[in-house]
C-alpha cells in the first residue's frame, strides 16, 4: 500500500504540496523550527518567512525535554523555548497564526510523550481546528502506534513515519504502509545537524522505500546547503531541513531565515 493509499478519508495535503513542486519542475523543500524559539510570536514569523520563501511544507517543532533525536542546535533552541514559558497549546495558536498567513500544509514534529499526555484523539482533534496537517513522529513506530493511526484516519490527518538505514524490510514495508503525506528518510544514523557530507545510505534507502511501495520518500537530517539540496532531490521528493534554520534564526533573526530559505530553495528546482 503507498503512502498516499493508506488512508481513505481525504486527499494529504503534504503529498499534494509535493506533488505541486514537481508540477513545477522543483524538488519539494521541507523545512522545520520548533515553536516559541526564541518566542513564541518570532517563531510564528519565521515559519511564514520559511513559507513566503520558497518552502513548500513547514515542520513545527515540539520543544521537548528529552529531545534524543536532536542535535545542539536545535536542543538549544527548544531549551530556550521551554526556559521561556513553551506549553503545548501554544503549538495549536502557532499553526492558526501561521495558516492565517500563508497557505503551506503545516507538519508537527513531536516525540509521543507530549501527545500521549495531552490525550490522543484530542490532540488530533486540536490539531485539525488549529489547520494542521499532522504529525511527524520520531520516537514511536507504526506497530506501537494503533491509537494514533485510528485518530489520524478519523480526523484526516497525515501522519509521517521514520524509516533508517537499519531498517528491516519488514519494517519498512509496515512504515510505507502507515505513513501518509511521505515517509521520513534519515539521511545517516545519529542526531540532526549541519553535516559536510550526506551519507549514500539515503540513496539506497530511498530506493527501497520505493521498493516497498512508497510514493513520496523525503530526506532529512544532514541537509544544510543547496547543493545539498539539489544532490537529494535527484533520487528523493523532498529535502528536510532543520538545523541550519534555526541557525539563522538564532543568529539573525527572521531576516536571516529569509534569506537561508531563499538560498535553498535555488537548489529545489530540478
Amino acid at each position: 500500500m503507498s503512502t498516499i493509499e493508506s488512508s481513505s478519508v481525504t486527499a494529504s495535503p503534504v503529498a499534494t504540496a509535493i506533488d505541486q513542486a514537481k508540477a513545477e519542475r522543483r524538488g519539494a523543500l521541507i523545512g522545520y523550527l520548533p515553536v516559541g524559539f526564541p518566542d513564541l510570536q518570532t517563531s510564528i514569523d519565521a515559519a511564514i518567512a520559511l513559507a513566503e520563501n520558497g518552502v513548500d511544507v513547514l515542520e513545527l517543532g515540539v520543544p521537548y525535554s528529552d529531545p534524543v533525536m536532536d542535535g545542539a542546535v536545535i536542543q538549544a533552541a527548544t531549551l530556550t523555548a521551554l526556559s521561556g514559558g513553551f506549553r503545548l497549546r501554544d503549538v495549536f495558536t502557532a499553526i492558526s497564526a501561521i495558516r492565517a498567513a500563508v497557505d503551506v500544509p503545516v507538519l508537527v514534529m513531536t516525540y509521543w510523550n507530549p501527545v500521549l499526555q495531552y490525550g490522543v484523539d484530542r490532540f488530533a482533534a486540536d490539531l485539525v481546528a488549529a489547520g494542521g496537517a499532522g504529525l511527524i513522529t520520531p520516537d514511536i513506530t507504526p506497530d506501537a502506534a494503533a491509537d494514533w493511526l485510528e485518530a489520524s484516519e478519523r480526523h484526516g490527518l497525515d501522519r509521517v513515519f521514520l524509516a533508517a538505514p537499519t531498517s528491516s524490510e519488514e519494517r519498512l514495508s509496515l512504515v510505507t504502509e502507515h505513513s501518509r503525506g511521505f515517509v521520513y528518510t534519515v539521511s545517516t544514523m545519529g542526531i540532526t545537524g549541519a553535516r559536510q557530507d550526506l551519507d549514500a545510505a539515503a540513496k539506497t534507502l530511498v530506493g527501497r522505500l520505493r521498493s516497498a511501495g512508497a510514493d513520496y520518500a523525503c530526506v532529512g537530517i544532514g541537509i544544510s546547503t543547496a547543493d545539498q539540496v539539489r544532490s537529494v532531490l535527484e533520487y528523493a521528493d523532498g529535502a528536510i531541513v532543520g538545523s541550519v534554520f534555526v541557525k539563522a534564526l538564532a543568529d539573525g533573526g527572521v531576516p536571516a531565515v529569509a534569506e537561508v530559505t531563499r538560498a535553498l530553495a535555488a537548489g529545489a528546482a530540478r
